[in-house]
């Protein structure tokens, strides 16, 4: 990775964004950027998740994730947490957990 360091965030995002694709956008917008991770839906109607990668693609996807998302969603919000650089990225690729 020659971005500068890389990061690794937890995400979760509200609103109505199951049973929209949001998953499958995301998934598509993350290998997009080069990232890593994964999302999932929860109990609670949200999505949430892991971003990993260089911090410039990390923040880009961030802000996808807050105004963009899939397009039947409505993202009321996006809350990230749990911030972190690290060395060694924890997943090899970007995928969709049931």
């Amino acid at each position: 990775m020659s971005d500068g360091e890389s990061i690794s965030v937890d995400y979760e995002v509200f609103g109505r964004v199951q049973g929209v694709f949001f998953r499958k956008y995301t998934q598509a917008q993350a290998k997009k950027l080069g990232l890593v991770g994964w999302v999932q839906n929860t109990g609670a109607g949200t999505v949430q998740g892991q971003l990993q990668g260089p911090r410039k693609k990390v923040t880009e996807m961030q802000q996808w994730l807050k105004s963009t998302g899939s397009p039947k969603s409505q993202i009321t919000k996006a809350e990230f947490k749990n911030e972190k650089t690290v060395v060694h990225l924890d997943h090899s690729s970007f995928d969709i957990v049931k």
